[in-house]
């Protein structure tokens, strides 16, 4: 119990120096340089492509999953 307590106030010093620099490592980005070439606001590069028929492929496999789950559990009580 006291070797912890001796070493509480060395973990707490050590958490709070980590904490400190990660902290201070999330600072924002430099804006970009005068005449980089963009006159205003630009769309993004990812071609906007849209996430409906990604999203219904995730649904429908997050069922069936949850299908084969409640199965299996009910197979297993019989």
């Amino acid at each position: 119990m006291k070797k912890s307590l001796r070493l509480l106030p060395v973990l707490m010093m050590f958490i709070g120096l980590m904490w400190t620099l990660e902290v201070n490592a999330q600072g924002p980005p430099p804006p970009p340089p005068d005449g980089h070439g963009a006159t205003g606001n630009q769309p993004p590069t990812g071609g906007n492509a849209p996430i409906g028929s990604g999203m219904a492929i995730l649904l429908a496999l997050g069922a069936a999953y949850a299908g084969k789950k409640a199965y299996a559990a009910h197979s297993e009580k019989q």
